[in-house]
């Protein structure tokens, strides 16, 4: 009686998680349709209401969107471009930096451990004025660079990396190849960084959604239209005045822009649980 008793129960937790799980994912999928939905319908559809239902406005929206004033092709791939390069950037030297940080041990190593984790307390917001100074005098105003070369330091990714190298990467293993000789950037290049696949897959997909929605920056740098990203596009066709206002475009226009997102979300889902999972746990 007890077994059973203690079976139903294990079954109802069961019937409730799943049901609580359920429920959750309606709510958190629940915008994305009303996203899609809205990108079908018309600017008078939309001021009528809600409904849950797909309209025939959608092509018509996006051929407004295509052809209107704004190069929204050459946002995606200014987008595109900031956003890959930025996170192989980020994730390598991430990594060499968690290397260094975990396989030496050198005068100061707690101090810059420390240092680097201070740096995550401080927003952007702070040092943006002498951010932009600083690109005005170098003459990088208007261009990708000061939106790609930061990333490079990147403390959130350092400490990620770094709890994962804990947990995975064995010092035995990197002892063994310094006796066959093996140098340094040899050891981190063919055998660390591919060990650290998986750390590498989550936070190179996680800076890369960063970077694709960043706006602030982005709108502070980037003045000629053509080098505009999408985030910055969105905005100017959103602030539009109300003779050539359309929310239906508005929605199309964000629908393609997430969409890239939901792609690489969908296709590396996998390694972000595996690679969390793993990142989290310390042996």
């Amino acid at each position: 009686m007890g077994n059973k008793s203690e079976t139903q129960m294990n079954q109802s937790r069961r019937i409730v998680c799943y049901v609580v799980l359920v429920l959750v994912s309606i709510m958190c999928l629940f915008w994305f349709y009303l996203l899609f939905i809205n990108a079908t319908r018309s600017n008078s559809e939309l001021s009528r209401g809600f409904t849950p239902f797909f309209s025939t406005h959608g092509l018509e929206n996006w051929n407004n969107l295509v052809h209107g004033t704004l190069p929204i092709l050459n946002g995606l791939w200014n987008s595109f471009f900031i956003a890959i390069t930025t996170s192989v950037l980020t994730v390598y030297f991430s990594t060499m930096t968690a290397y260094a940080i975990h396989a030496y041990d050198f005068v100061g190593k707690k101090t810059i451990f420390a240092f680097i984790l201070g740096v995550m307390m401080i927003p952007t917001q702070v040092t943006v004025l002498g951010f932009l100074q600083l690109i005005g005098k170098m003459g990088l105003d208007d261009s990708f660079i000061p939106l790609i070369i930061p990333g490079i330091a990147a403390p959130i990714v350092f400490f990620y990396m770094k709890q994962y190298m804990e947990s995975t990467l064995s010092m035995s293993l990197i002892e063994a190849a310094r006796i066959d000789g093996a140098g340094e950037f040899f050891i981190f290049n063919s055998i660390v960084f591919p060990l650290m696949k998986p750390a590498i897959a989550v936070q190179a997909i996680f800076s890369f959604v960063t970077s694709w929605n960043n706006y602030f920056t982005p709108s502070l740098v980037l003045h000629t239209d053509t080098k505009k990203t999408l985030p910055i596009l969105i905005a100017q066709l959103r602030a539009a005045d109300w003779l050539k206002f359309d929310m239906g475009q508005v929605y199309m226009m964000i629908a393609f822009s997430i969409a890239p997102v939901i792609v690489v979300y969908l296709f590396m889902s996998r390694n972000i649980v595996g690679g969390v999972s793993l990142g989290g746990v310390k042996e």
